[in-house]
């Protein structure tokens, strides 16, 4: 389940990328698929051998085509290990909401990114994500969770205050709000056969859309997603240096 549009984040065979806290790797996986040079970076190192088994496995199965390479690594997101300049594209997703120092880390990201490279951030959508912590204090006040809640105005301002230049933003994966509303509801800390029936029900439905892609559940959620899509995606470049007269 990718929150990043690729459509509307364009990514090229040999792109250098750093996927920011990639958790379980997703999109670092899309993109390794996609023939660019993947790293993708967490600080969990139970997900970080994850990925390289599964990194590993793709290799073998040949879903990446030649030329594309793929590196998971153990890090730290405020003190990245890279040069200036090191990536041609940077994605990190689901992953602000959780750091004190958000403007620590866009710092960082823009120092990595090659001038005139792409950017695109996801975090929580305000509305959905207030809902959530209305519902449950469990939701949000445990160790590693959620610890903001951004308004679309205000990562947008953020990511300016960087030296980023925002070109577009959409929200994402509407069907997941009532979810998280439901588990925050019945018990956000019961799972699997704990979980309450409705809760129960609602994964089994998203597990078919997420497999099965059926077109009345896509259209459901494009129709959805701008009123309460669970995410809110910003897409935007960093600027090329000035040239300095002499």
């Amino acid at each position: 389940m990718l929150t990043v549009d690729f459509s509307r984040f364009p990514l090229a065979p040999g792109d250098r990328v750093l996927d920011l806290g990639c958790g379980a790797g997703r999109h670092a996986f899309e993109c390794y698929r996609r023939g660019a040079q993947v790293v993708a970076l967490d600080q969990n190192s139970e997900e970080i051998r994850e990925v390289a088994k599964w990194f590993a496995a793709m290799e073998e199965a040949g879903e990446a085509p030649a030329g594309a390479t793929a590196t998971a690594m153990e890090g730290d997101a405020l003190a990245l290990p890279f040069p200036d300049d090191s990536f041609d594209v940077v994605i990190i997703s689901e992953v602000m909401e959780h750091i004190h120092d958000d403007k620590g880390v866009l710092a960082e990201m823009v120092r990595v990114l090659r001038p005139g490279g792409r950017i695109a951030v996801t975090v929580p959508r305000y509305g959905p994500e207030k809902i959530c912590w209305t519902l449950s204090d469990a939701y949000h006040e445990v160790e590693g969770g959620h610890i903001r809640i951004y308004k679309g105005e205000q990562l947008v301002e953020r990511m300016k205050g960087a030296g980023l230049r925002p070109y577009g933003s959409h929200h994402a994966h509407a069907l997941h709000s009532p979810y998280w509303w439901l588990k925050c509801a019945f018990g956000v800390d019961r799972d699997g056969d704990d979980a309450a029936l409705p809760v129960r029900a609602y994964h089994r439905l998203l597990v078919w859309d997420i497999m099965k892609k059926p077109l009345l559940t896509r259209v459901a959620e494009q129709a959805l997603n701008p009123v309460m899509g669970k995410s809110f995606v910003v897409y935007a470049t960093k600027p090329h240096r000035s040239k300095v007269s002499a």
